[in-house]
Parts: structure tokens; sequence; C-alpha cells
């Protein structure tokens, strides 16, 4: 996945995120909306490191298709 389709994967998922903020704040957001919500979060998460690894690997001189898409459980325990 290049710089583009990242930022276009990263636009949907905003996109999809605010629409089930909206849903929760309204008081109409089902368990599945709030499972969804959880998962648009990660997948966000994932999407930017993946990012920020292939600026990295450009500002080193290296190939940023070399960065590769972490799991969960290496994205969910950066601190922010």
């Amino acid at each position: 996945m290049d710089d583009p389709q990242i930022h276009g994967t990263i636009e949907k998922l905003v996109a999809e995120e605010h629409e089930l903020w909206q849903r929760e704040s309204g008081g109409g957001a089902s368990d599945d909306d709030r499972r969804r919500l959880e998962q648009v979060k990660v997948s966000l998460d994932q999407c930017w490191d993946l990012l920020r690894q292939r600026r990295a690997l450009r500002a080193a001189g290296r190939n940023p298709e070399a960065a590769e898409p972490r799991g969960p459980e290496v994205v969910e325990r950066y601190e922010q």
C-alpha cells in the first residue's frame, strides 16, 4: 500500500468513525456500532503507524515499501 492509498483508507475510516460517534452521541448506537467503532479505532492506529514507518524509512534513505502493517497488539500498546 502506498502513501495515497493509506491516506484514502484513513479518510474513509475517519468518515465512518464520525458517523458512528454521531449515532453514539445521539443515543442510537447499537452494540454492533460500538464494536465497529473499536475496530475502526484500531484500524486507524494501524494506518497511521504504517504511514509513520514509511516516512521514517524514506527519511533514512531506505525503501518505504519495506514498511509492514503491525498488529493491534503492537499499535494499541503505544503511549501517546
